[in-house]
């Protein structure tokens, strides 16, 4: 696996140096007014990410393809994060949207793709280190929680049958990858900032809990402290056998009760989940190392990384009868697996884009041409659209986040010209992004403000206008 490589090219640093020096308001088509939020509604500005959407807009020929990028690579920044000093540091709370929650997850993968900018901004820079700041102490608070409130003022899931459900939470869903996403934003925001200050011991406290806490759901030594029941219609928001999941046997991998939809595991290695603890595990440890000079501790991430890892090429590489070698989605250790993929990330499609494997590795071409086919359940094709999906919204709504990850793994002009149709025409002629299109009517969608997808479809055009500036040319 290459260490650092690809993902550099993700991360791209993008020169501002012909950027114009004026903000429009407005699309230079008039049919397209710009729908962000004025100058003083905005809750947070960059003048760097300000420069670089009036360059790219100057660069895309589609009149439609313009405005989305002008609304939705802001759309973080614009509307969902609030920013201050706290204790003499940074304090960043993001929320996802039209839920007034911070989600581990949400809240990293919405400020990534301004992490190539904040060499060039410091009130950026510190933005996201705030973020880091405010991840470390939510882990302590409770590593087993996916979403967490702005202080102590309860949710609606307060009557979730699992313990301890505090004021602080909003949801308490066991996602593994809940614990890999702070590592990952820390990780690069080290590697591209050379600065120290947030790794205090604060977060070096909540890296030895999250490691703690995926060593307990391995579960070698019995189901660890972790159950979580609902009274629900929805059977994927609860987990069966008293609230511990269906059975597994222990394999070195990690146990997540909870997908990154927030739907509940069939089996419960999570295969994506685990392939992205692979890789956290290994930033962890280069940062114990390099900046704690913690070499115990560094030596027990790299060794839990190397025994999930060795678990995933034996247990979870199956043998479909259609498609041949693939990786399974779910796996328990007796032999079962899940053939499927799920929109949201980490998944078997966004293995290269987490650092697991390269874009061009066999086995992951393989699970890919698998995600992309009706061999997929969750894989639906319609007049209006194509894409992949899963049980949290239902049958027939394709998720763009999954159109946006194929365009993100792939080098193919073909595949990302195509990437760039479905996104501009499955829309509902709003200028956004959504949670999911029904493929049949793009019209019909869910969550109009979802800023995670919004953020990542301005990550694809920053990385097109970057490695291929000639697709922005085309009218579509």
């Amino acid at each position: 696996m290459k260490k650092h490589n690809w993902i550099l090219g993700i991360v791209l640093a993008c020169s501002l140096s012909h950027a114009t020096s004026g903000f429009s308001q407005t699309s230079t088509d008039e049919k397209y007014e710009s729908k962000r939020p004025t100058v003083a509604d905005r809750h947070f500005t960059s003048e760097v990410v300000e420069k670089l959407i009036e360059q790219i807009k100057q660069d895309i020929t589609d009149p439609k393809l313009r405005w989305m990028f002008e609304n939705c690579y802001p759309n973080t920044l614009d509307t969902t994060v609030k920013f201050q000093i706290k204790n003499g540091r940074p304090d960043t709370f993001v929320i996802t949207g039209d839920i007034h929650a911070m989600w581990l997850r949400d809240s990293s993968a919405q400020l990534w793709p301004y992490l190539q900018l904040m060499k060039d901004d410091k009130q950026l820079q510190a933005l996201i280190a705030g973020l880091i700041n405010r991840q470390a102490e939510c882990i302590l608070l409770d590593p087993y929680a996916n979403a967490f409130n702005d202080g102590p003022i309860g949710s609606y899931w307060e009557t979730d049958y699992t313990q301890p459900m505090k004021k602080e939470l909003h949801e308490r869903k066991w996602e593994l990858d809940s614990l890999c996403y702070p590592i990952r934003i820390a990780y690069f925001y080290y590697l591209l900032t050379g600065d120290t200050s947030v790794f205090d011991s604060t977060w070096h406290n909540a890296m030895q809990l999250a490691v703690k806490t995926m060593k307990e759901q391995q579960r070698k030594n019995g189901n660890g402290p972790y159950s979580f029941a609902r009274n629900c219609e929805r059977p994927t928001d609860s987990q069966i056998n008293g609230g511990f999941g269906a059975p597994i046997k222990p394999n070195g991998m990690i146990v997540s009760s909870f997908r990154p939809s927030d739907d509940a595991t069939q089996y419960g290695f999570l295969v994506p989940s685990n392939m992205f603890a692979v890789v956290s595990l290994r930033q962890l440890a280069e940062i114990e190392n390099k900046v704690y000079q913690h070499t115990e501790f560094a030596k027990e991430c790299t060794d839990l990384s190397d025994e999930i890892d060795r678990a995933i090429q034996k247990y979870a590489i199956v043998n479909h009868p259609v498609c041949g070698k693939i990786y399974a989605f779910e796996v328990d250790g007796f032999g079962n697996s899940l053939c499927m993929d799920d929109a949201n990330v980490p998944s078997l499609l966004a293995a290269p884009y987490l650092g697991y494997c390269s874009q061009d590795d066999p086995l992951y071409q393989n699970t890919r041409k698998f995600i992309w086919s009706d061999n997929n359940p969750y894989f639906f094709s319609g007049k209006s659209g194509e894409g992949v999906g899963g049980p949290h919204v239902g049958l027939n709504y394709a998720w763009p986040m999954s159109i946006i990850i194929k365009g993100l793994t792939t080098d193919d002009t073909n595949e990302l010209k195509d990437c760039l149709t479905l996104l501009r025409n499955t829309d509902g002629n709003t200028g956004f992004m959504h949670e999911s299109f029904n493929v049949n009517d793009d019209n019909d969608f869910t969550r109009s403000w979802f800023a995670w997808t919004n953020t990542l479809f301005g990550e694809l055009i920053v990385k097109i206008h970057n490695n291929h500036p000639e697709l922005l040319k085309t009218t579509f």
